[in-house]
């Protein structure tokens, strides 16, 4: 995938010059002004920005101090025609990366830009290793670097160390087994077993027996002894999940087994001393099922002395990126392929999809997308159905509807004027993104830009007949 660069300067032959120097290793955008090029950063993944000093009435360090705003921010380079070594100071102070003078030399600005193009790779490596490793150390499998994941890494951290019983909430796909296994990971039982117990998928009748263990002959069908849950979990923790499934009857007996740390298996009188961790997990809302009596509300208050609620994929959004990336590393090795990774069109149709499923829906997404690879690379179309609908060209009844210009005067209209355009519709249709733009066009994303620069001093007006 080729960088993206933004080459700013109020002198438009030294953008043209730069641009036609620079586009075979870079994608690049070119802007006369601030507010151009504030409009490109804030719409596009701008790599590097490369800006004049000097933008008309404006000044390319104001321009560097909003681009470090950004997350993340671009590799800043200053130029200017009016170098100095205070000049070049005040744009290190800036955030820039480096200094050129003008006249620019071609060679210099090639070698410059390559090594802050790698620079900045390996810096996102870093930032993806430790993204992956530092905020997540000791959370087993669990990945995001976004604010809304920092609190709830935290709580994992605080309460793992305690015995206090945890109750984590939070949609269906958000990962709540996932935190259940990072608090035993760091716990002190982390050397015993941790059990999963899936409340869902046991009938009344099987739940008492599955978690407490019946005596041989307690039932028919009972042939000989077994072990609950909770003794498997001995010195350990036991995770119960969906624990709004439980019945009323069920509910009870959990509750005496947290009140008194004793069980009695199916057909015994014998109460059996446990030394189990407690950890539940929900996609309920129990205080509403409390006040319509169909969960206990002691039970409900000894599971819930630590609640750890976990947001939705849609509201950490910022995590996508990185959690796509991890997926598709390993899930082309469990399905032995190549090494693999997402064209910037696929990801933003991950970016910008609401996620009804969550993280495990993401998940199924991008394995669906690492399967039906058929290159290095995984494309829009490799995604599922539900996911490509995203970037559907309008309907060819609704672009007539919307066109503004008229069919009966082309006639009379010049080429460029026409071509213009239809490249405006295009760019309407895809809300702005010039990669769905070119795809709608039939062109490449290069020759888009070089049209759009070619067009940008004609008239928004038809010319006269």
């Amino acid at each position: 995938m080729q960088p993206v660069l933004l080459i700013v300067d109020d002198e438009k032959s030294t953008r043209d010059v730069l641009s036609q120097a620079l586009e075979d290793d870079y994608e690049v955008y070119a802007a006369a002004n601030g507010k151009a090029a504030r409009a490109i950063l804030e719409s596009e993944p701008v790599d590097i920005l490369l800006t004049d000093l000097r933008l008309g009435g404006e000044s390319g360090m104001d321009l560097i101090d909003a681009a470090q705003k950004l997350s993340p921010p671009p590799t800043c380079i200053m130029m200017t025609a009016y170098g100095s070594a205070d000049t070049a100071a005040e744009a290190k102070r800036h955030g820039a990366y480096y200094f050129l003078t003008k006249p620019l030399n071609l060679d210099e600005v090639e070698l410059l830009l390559k090594r802050a193009a790698h620079t900045r790779e390996l810096e996102s490596r870093n930032e993806e290793l430790s993204a992956r490793l530092q905020p997540t150390q000791g959370l087993d499998s669990m990945l995001g670097n976004s604010p809304q994941m920092q609190p709830i890494f935290n709580s994992i951290r605080r309460v793992a160390p305690t015995t206090a019983s945890v109750l984590i909430q939070g949609e269906s796909g958000t990962g709540k087994e996932l935190v259940a296994r990072a608090i035993h990971n760091l716990s002190p039982r982390r050397k015993q077993k941790f059990v999963a117990v899936n409340c869902a998928a046991l009938s009344p009748q099987l739940m008492e027996s599955e978690l407490f263990g019946h005596e041989k002959g307690a039932f028919t069908g009972a042939l000989q002894r077994r072990v609950g849950r909770f003794e498997e979990a001995q010195d350990g923790t036991i995770f119960l999940d969906e624990i709004g499934e439980i019945d009323i009857p069920t509910q009870v007996k959990l509750l005496r087994v947290l009140s008194e740390r004793t069980i009695e298996r199916v057909g015994s009188n014998t109460p059996i001393s446990i030394n189990v961790r407690v950890i539940a997990a929900t996609n309920r809302r129990l205080e509403e099922m409390v006040q319509e009596g169909t969960f206990r509300l002691d039970l409900y208050q000894r599971l819930n002395v630590i609640c750890i609620n976990l947001p939705p994929l849609r509201e950490r959004a910022g995590d996508i990126v990185l959690m796509a990336h991890a997926f598709v590393q390993e899930l082309a090795r469990q399905n032995n392929k190549e090494p693999l990774s997402l064209t910037r069109a696929a990801l933003d149709l991950l970016r910008h999809y609401s996620w009804p499923g969550n993280v495990r829906q993401l998940r199924t997404a991008i394995e669906h997308g690492v399967v039906m690879a058929e290159g290095n690379e995984i494309t829009p179309r490799d995604l599922p159905e539900y996911l490509q609908e995203k970037a559907a060209p309008v309907p060819p009844k609704e672009r007539e509807s919307r066109s503004e210009f008229r069919l009966d005067i082309l006639p009379t209209l010049n080429l460029e004027w026409v071509e213009q355009r239809v490249i405006e519709e295009a760019l309407r249709q895809a809300r702005g993104n010039r990669t769905e733009a070119a795809q709608l066009l039939g062109i490449n994303r290069r020759t888009l830009q070089r049209k759009m620069a070619a067009h940008q001093n004609l008239s928004s007006s038809p010319p006269t007949p």
